[in-house]
């Protein structure tokens, strides 16, 4: 079997803040991670483990302040803002636990955003947002503004909207977290359906061992440090 190229690499990752002050905090200390193309990754581990920061550094929304992190075969260490910023509209599609819509503004124009900033053109990016809102169920709120949304509801726009540029990797920040158990079931299987059916690399954070245990790989975090690696099921819980 032919091994999937790595697509994230990570080694010695440390991320420190208040450098050379009485208060200084290392929230990271010295990660090694590697991550294979088309694998569903879950990290888990207590508030103030780490988890956050390693999946800013990830994203590229922060650098690490020791360590080394190639993304798809990019050394990040030394991109500059401008070509991460690139990387981030083009490789790497965001959900987090907040949604992160725009109030103002229509489920179809939100979902448009990264196609703007990636320089699709209007035509092209109205036809595959309205494709991706199908895709995820809100095919019937396409002119509804978040405000007029349920919780999963934002959460579905937000999963469309992360694959507006259809990037390679999703990292999803607590997706399920701000909702109720059958609400995040069904966010859960979107995920599991753009990595069976889309072949998605997805990098989930996530506090629930429950979901957690659906992925291919669980890696857990504590005080900065991975402390554990084990497979998962793999498969959704029906």
């Amino acid at each position: 079997m032919e091994e999937r190229r790595k697509m994230i690499e990570m080694t010695g990752i440390v991320k420190k803040y208040f450098i050379d002050t009485p208060n200084e905090l290392a929230a990271l200390n010295g990660v090694d991670l590697t991550v294979h193309e088309g694998e569903f990754l879950a990290v888990v581990g207590a508030s103030g483990s780490g988890k956050s920061t390693l999946m800013n550094i990830i994203g590229t929304l922060d650098r690490p302040t020791e360590g080394h992190y190639t993304l798809d075969g990019v050394d990040t260490n030394a991109a500059k803002d401008s070509e991460l910023s690139s990387i981030r509209n083009q490789k790497v599609g965001f959900v987090f636990q907040t949604y992160n819509l725009i109030a103002r503004t229509s489920a179809l124009m939100n979902v448009e955003l990264p196609m703007l900033y990636g320089g699709m053109s209007r035509k092209e990016r109205n036809e595959r947002a309205e494709e991706l809102l199908r895709m995820v169920g809100m095919e019937e709120r396409m002119k509804h503004r978040p405000e007029e949304l349920s919780g999963g509801q934002k959460q579905r726009v937000a999963i469309a909207r992360a694959m507006g540029n259809d990037p390679s990797i999703i990292l999803a920040d607590e997706p399920t977290g701000a909702l109720d158990s059958s609400t995040g079931r069904m966010v859960m299987d979107l995920f599991h359906q753009l990595h069976d059916e889309k072949g998605k690399t997805i990098i989930l954070i996530t506090h629930s061992p429950e979901l957690a245990e659906e992925t291919e790989r669980i890696i857990t975090l504590k005080d900065g440090a991975v402390i554990s690696e084990r497979e998962g099921s793999g498969h959704a819980v029906v």
